[in-house]
């Protein structure tokens, strides 16, 4: 019934536009997660108190505030960056789950706003972007509950958001903000504001606002530079100038030294020939050295003050599926954290019904009648847990390839992940995937 309630409390606030400032209360009592907010079993991974590799602070479940920074900077220190799947369905979102667990690492776990929109229902209307709001804060509460279950730290995000789009995220802020009053960290761990095709200036003065509301309940910002080329979620970048496709040291330096005023709660996707969407080889031409010469610029401007590693900016790779392993690796030296996956596993996904659906065609073409005979049902084929969760298999096997190459394996120290028990099968009618 709690758990009704504040959801319930929270699709009310976050149709609302920018609400009142946050003022702290004196109901600011971090709970230890939702499974002890709704008694819901935790054993094993869930219920550990910390991980055997990680800092003290980074748990099971959605990490946020001093948590998320910890987890952010061990992957800078310990040269991987962590991937960031979009994800449309609570499919997609275990599937992203299962490979965590299974790659004994974190993971990102992010939605676009037409991801949000189709999570919460196409037959919705959308006007305010009331359906993107309410989809994005179910899909949150989804995480949250099985995040802790499956025992890996995921960051909660969400990904590029227009300047037309910022309503959608003046409503999750606002989501945040009430459910932070009752939990004492916010619903989201972070989002991303991609006002790249605003004038710089424009840009930033966005951002040092967001920044500062989203600094006080200890949410993070993404904020982009330059121009991510391709087309994704609607918005086609194809056909830019190639120079906005490039950031420089001095546009990352002004845009550092900012937010850094406000808050260092903030990372920066820079462009560096990124492009969303795979291409034939050849016709993406990344630069990653540009992230290493805006660090050394910076750590000049810094000077006594610059880190240690010389490495002052977290940056954030954009467009990553189909990007060459090398670039990729190189990136993770100069800074990178984070990778967004999107396409690769869109793909992964349909391959994953495509292939159920070639192997078991016979069975999948009427109700009744297959190779067996006239009257065999084939209900157990056409049942949609079957060629869906056909679907995740191939996802978490793909993802298995990303987090390689962003050197994001064996993180937190728990090994293998042991095979589940209790789970229909082929003899109990059920299909081997």
């Amino acid at each position: 019934m709690k758990f009704a309630v504040a959801l319930a409390s929270l699709l009310i606030v976050c149709t609302e536009a920018f609400a009142p400032a946050f003022r702290p209360t004196a109901r600011h009592v971090a709970l230890k997660g939702i499974s002890e907010d709704l008694d819901l079993p935790c054993v094993e991974e869930c219920g550990m108190d910390k991980y055997p590799n990680m800092p003290e602070s980074v748990h099971a479940g959605v990490v946020t505030g001093q948590a998320m920074l910890d987890l952010l900077e061990h992957a800078k220190q310990n040269g991987y960056a962590i991937p960031a799947v979009n994800c449309v369905s609570s499919s997609g979102i275990n599937a992203c789950l299962e490979a965590a667990r299974k790659n004994d690492a974190p993971i990102i776990v992010q939605f676009s706003s037409g991801g949000s929109q189709f999570y919460g229902g196409k037959g919705l209307d959308n006007t305010d972007y009331r359906t993107a709001i309410a989809g994005a804060v179910s899909g949150a509460f989804h995480v949250r509950t099985m995040a802790e279950q499956y025992g890996v730290p995921v960051i909660l995000h969400t990904d590029h958001c227009a300047k037309k789009l910022l309503p959608w995220i003046d409503g999750l802020l606002a989501a945040s903000e009430r459910y932070y009053e009752d939990h004492g960290e916010p619903l989201f761990s972070s989002h991303m504001i991609d006002l790249s095709e605003e004038p710089l200036e424009e840009n930033l003065a966005i951002c040092e606002d967001y920044l500062a509301r989203f600094s006080k309940i200890g949410m993070l910002l993404e904020m982009e530079l330059g121009i991510t080329g391709g087309e994704e979620d609607g918005v086609d970048n194809t056909d830019v100038n190639q120079e906005d496709l490039y950031s420089t040291p001095e546009e990352i330096w002004e845009t550092y030294e900012r937010l850094m005023k406000v808050s260092a709660m903030f990372t920066v996707a820079a462009a560096f020939g990124n492009v969303h969407g795979v291409y034939s080889p050849g016709n993406v031409k990344l630069e990653p050295e540009i992230l290493s010469r805006a660090q050394a610029y910076i750590s000049d401007k810094l000077g006594d003050k610059a880190p240690e590693d010389k490495k002052p900016v977290s940056f954030v790779f954009h467009g990553g599926s189909g990007s060459d392993v090398d670039d990729i690796q190189r990136s993770i030296g100069y800074g990178v954290i984070k990778m967004n996956i999107d396409t690769d596993t869109q793909w992964s996904y349909w391959e994953g019904i495509k292939d159920f659906e070639k192997k078991y065609h016979g069975y999948l073409q009427t109700q009744i009648g297959n190779p067996e005979g006239d009257d065999k049902p084939n209900k157990k084929y056409y049942d949609p847990r079957e060629c869906m969760r056909a679907a995740e298999v191939q996802t978490v096997s793909r993802l298995e390839q990303s987090f390689a190459d962003l050197k994001c394996q064996n993180i937190l120290g728990l090994g293998e992940m042991e095979e589940a028990s209790n789970v229909l099968g082929p003899r109990r009618g059920g299909l081997p995937v």
